[in-house]
């Protein structure tokens, strides 16, 4: 008797197992379609773009374009996480931990230090339509006061006793050691010595009465607070100023420096977040028309 209860109690006990086990495996599945990281399963991903200062209007206008398009392309709905700040600055904070799927700096040996720490695979550069990673070109301007009361017309004249300038602090912000390369080659192009040169950037920043630490708080410092006679800066951060609204008065130097600021996925990141396909299609929009 007692036999056939064990018998029996065996069976029962094996059905009921395989019955939770099944619903358990059922829920784990149902769960994991269902999890806002299953970006696949819910048509949605978010991308994380670290670039410097004074990209933040431009990307405000591209973003919008390649969300749409990429909605249109594959049905899903892509969201940016963006940081912005002094290249130097956002390229340790990649390094140190925070996770770009994109990386969009002011120097490429900014984003090399990237490559150095393992994060960006070597040939970064190649994967662009261009051929060597640079996604945008420009040259170095001195914005002035309206009406050009100082008469500044060359970097000679930032040198002046009378001359106050703005310009970001080299160690932090990518742009501002584009200015500080701008004025150095203003020497060593027109047949100067590397000790003239020295010569001529020390006055330079003699005249320099702070150091914000990106391009974008110089130019507010600039605009807003009013400070300096002379802001050194992109031509194209001034183009956009004059699309939206704002004529700036400028001065592009005739001995000037191509100033190219590269792009790249980071590698280690987008892998990890599942990412690499946008990424990739973003990196790839930005060399387009419509871009």
């Amino acid at each position: 008797m007692w036999l056939d209860n064990w018998n029996r109690w065996q069976r029962t006990s094996l059905k009921s197992f395989i019955s939770l086990f099944l619903v358990v495996v059922s829920l784990s599945i149902a769960i994991a379609a269902c999890s806002p990281g299953n970006s696949s399963a819910s048509g949605r991903k978010e991308l994380t773009l670290v670039s410097y200062a004074v990209t933040r209007a431009a990307y405000k206008n591209i973003i919008p374009l390649f969300v749409e398009y990429w909605r249109e392309k594959t049905g899903q709905t892509v969201t940016f996480g963006q940081s912005y700040g002094g290249s130097g600055s956002q390229t340790r904070a990649v390094i140190n931990g925070l996770e770009a799927d994109i990386v969009a700096l002011a120097l490429s040996a900014d984003t090399q230090q990237i490559q150095d720490a393992g994060l960006i695979q070597p040939g970064w550069e190649k994967k662009t339509p261009n051929g060597d990673g640079i996604v945008h070109s420009s040259v170095g301007v001195i914005v002035t006061r309206e009406g050009n009361p100082k008469n500044i017309e060359s970097w000679d004249d930032l040198a002046r006793d009378d001359v106050s300038v703005v310009t970001a602090n080299p160690k932090t912000s990518g742009g501002a050691r584009w200015n500080y390369m701008a004025l150095w080659g203003k020497v060593t192009q027109t047949g100067g010595t590397e000790e003239q040169a020295q010569d001529f950037v020390t006055k330079v920043y003699a005249n320099v009465p702070v150091l914000p630490r990106d391009a974008r708080e110089a130019t507010d410092a600039f605009f807003v607070q009013r400070q300096g006679d002379a802001l050194i800066n992109y031509e194209n951060e001034v183009i956009l100023a004059k699309q939206q609204g704002q004529d700036l008065p400028y001065v592009v130097p005739d001995i000037n420096i191509s100033i190219d600021s590269p792009i790249a996925v980071v590698d280690s990141y987008v892998d990890r977040q599942g990412n690499r396909e946008v990424a990739e299609a973003f990196v790839q929009f930005l060399f387009t028309p419509a871009a």
